[in-house]
């Protein structure tokens, strides 16, 4: 029996395991850094302990052993971090804690998808046909897609279209999964044009039980990235899925699986053809989705199994639900190049009719320390349909001021034709097509409203009413960023910040800032032509250029990383760099000067 648990983890899914905890009436422990020592997360725990990473092993296990886990305890590894760390999982065991995931043995298996791909082939699983990295090039049909073995996540992944193109794409994915896992061995597979991302979860018991929770469908993705996610998957005949769920049966049955653990396909929408790509040895961000589908709680099953106990149902006893959506989050620019925001988030407020695991309130600030996701808006309805209006309309009470996150990009999303068609979206859907962004004219209306009441009379000879002598009323204009009619009223639900110089608010979920343009005194002068700014909060990782150096249009100043996305800073014309304001290793705020450079004499 299990009595006490410690997440290994932070945020919105250590609350999540929490939660289900506490309806257990099981103790919580939380682990934290100095930058969470006063995190939701944290407050959430019965027992709070620090470690100096979220990746120290030892410190977690330490912590572990203080809170007396030794004795009935178990570790929740979460997703990210330790997770699919089968040395983790080991030492957690070998201390005589339960570890609430699959054994470490079928971490190390499942988890590199060279050997995982062998297991699925031995199993009588399809697998994408594939290359040998050392075959000659030339051989292959184009196009291609170089992964990296360890890892997932879209980090060490090129698609490469000729043979010519191979070998840099090949050297690129090898820096990139060496810095990411430490591991910079490269697969080479064939690439699908026109594919979507299908999902089993999986879930087995020590008594030799696994059944299957149904699919999911997560192709609206960006660069390899989950954006959306549904469940069930839309758009399978009955047929093909029932193969699929076979399939993913089969395989854990195979490396005796326990626990939850999800098996991901690549569905040729061309052909139906389906095909392995991997195995994750844990819970999954999108796990939500299954369990409103499956009417199942993922993590108190999860518990169960890890403490020995058999899953309370086989595959005849589960009864599927309704369809449920998932949004993720982020503090990004979605229409600003995907760039990681960072700063306080002053407002927030979630979405009263929706499901939402999230670990951010009014008033905290957000690093690019760790991971931009900072909630999970989720949905359900008797329908596909019914539930992607929920969502939109869902995210259209998502409100987060204070700094940019992508709410109004995945409403536009959302409500678009493209993914209101049942498996209409393939993967590479979104690197193929640029979503606009929404007219910023009604939220500007709205703004100019808020802005009318707050700084004029509401009544008397100094009201802004439009009166005219022996004509109709003038409607009023208010200057912000450009002229502005009022709304005759600001729409109920509105949450804004509106000063004599600005007005923030968020309409259908995008944030807008406006300034009124007498404001430059208040807010400092917009930088001239020859400034670099910093274009998103981060760490400059090098300096390339010093003061009095001359540089062609285009030349690298520096370069700017966050979150494991790197920008390279270049000149905006041909002249001499007259300012340097950035160092290597400094933090760096949105918008910090970095560069000046002045322009050549013509």
């Amino acid at each position: 029996m299990i009595t006490t648990l410690l997440v290994a983890n932070r945020g919105e899914i250590a609350r999540r395991v929490f939660r289900t905890c506490r309806d257990l009436g099981i103790r919580t422990v939380a682990v934290h850094t100095d930058l969470d020592a006063d995190a939701l997360h944290v407050r959430d725990a019965d027992v709070a302990l620090r470690v100096p990473s979220y990746l120290d092993g030892d410190a977690v296990l330490a912590a572990a052993k203080e809170a007396g886990l030794a004795d009935g305890g178990a570790i929740h590894p979460g997703y990210g971090f330790l997770s699919e760390n089968a040395g983790f999982a080991a030492a957690v065991t070998d201390a005589g804690i339960a570890w609430v995931g699959p054994g470490p043995k079928v971490i190390e298996q499942m988890g590199r998808k060279d050997a995982a791909r062998d297991l699925a082939v031995a199993a009588g699983v399809p697998v994408v046909p594939s290359y040998g990295i050392d075959e000659d090039p030339a051989t292959f049909a184009y196009p291609v897609l170089v992964k990296a073995a360890a890892g997932g996540g879209g980090k060490g992944m090129r698609v490469v279209r000729a043979a010519a193109d191979f070998d840099a794409a090949v050297a690129a994915a090898k820096r990139e999964a060496a810095s990411a896992f430490g591991d910079d061995t490269i697969l080479v597979e064939k690439y699908v044009e026109r594919g979507r991302h299908i999902e089993v979860q999986v879930l087995g018991d020590s008594h030799g039980t696994v059944v299957h929770l149904g699919t999911r469908e997560c192709s609206v993705q960006r660069r390899h990235q989950k954006v959306l996610e549904e469940a069930p998957a839309p758009a399978l005949d009955d047929e093909l899925r029932a193969r699929i769920h076979e399939s993913a049966v089969a395989l854990s049955v195979s490396v005796g699986y326990e626990n939850a653990g999800t098996i991901e396909y690549l569905l040729d929408a061309s052909t139906g053809d389906f095909y392995f790509l991997e195995m994750n040895t844990r819970l999954q961000v999108e796990h939500p989705v299954t369990e409103i589908h499956s009417g199942t709680d993922l993590v108190a099953l999860q518990i169960a199994v890890a403490a020995g106990d058999p899953l309370p149902f086989d595959q005849s006893g589960l009864r599927f639900h309704d369809h449920a959506i998932e949004a993720r989050i982020y503090a990004e620019d979605a229409f600003g190049g995907f760039l990681p925001q960072a700063g306080t988030a002053s407002v927030v407020s979630w979405p009263e009719a929706a499901r939402v695991d999230h670990a951010l309130e009014s008033g905290q600030v957000v690093s690019t320390s760790y991971d931009p996701m900072l909630g999970k808006v989720i949905v359900s309805g008797p329908t596909r349909e019914a539930a992607r209006r929920a969502l939109v309309a869902a995210l259209d009470d998502t409100v987060i001021l204070g700094l940019t996150t992508n709410t109004g990009f995945l409403r536009v999303l959302a409500a678009g034709e493209e993914f209101a068609v049942p498996g209409g979206v393939d993967t590479a859907w979104l690197d193929r097509h640029d979503v606009p962004a929404p007219d910023p004219a009604p939220a500007r209306a709205i703004a100019a409203r808020l802005w009318l009441d707050a700084n004029t009379a509401g009544s008397g000879p100094f009201a802004a009413d439009g009166f005219r002598m022996g004509a109709p009323a003038a409607a009023p204009v208010v200057e912000l960023d450009e002229p502005a009619v009022p709304v005759a009223r600001v729409p109920a639900g509105t949450v804004a910040r509106t000063t004599a110089h600005r007005v923030e608010l968020a309409h259908q979920g995008q944030r807008y800032v406006f300034d009124r343009p007498d404001a430059s005194a208040d807010h400092g002068a917009a930088a001239g032509d020859g400034t670099v700014v910093a274009p998103m909060p981060g760490t400059v990782l090098d300096v390339l250029v010093a003061v009095g150096d001359a540089v062609a249009e285009g030349d690298v100043l520096g370069v700017v990383e966050a979150m494991k996305m790197e920008l390279a800073l270049k000149a905006p014309y041909a002249g001499t760099v007259t300012a340097v304001g950035a160092s290597t290793g400094q933090q760096v705020a949105l918008g910090a000067e970095l560069f000046v450079v002045e322009g050549s004499e013509s």
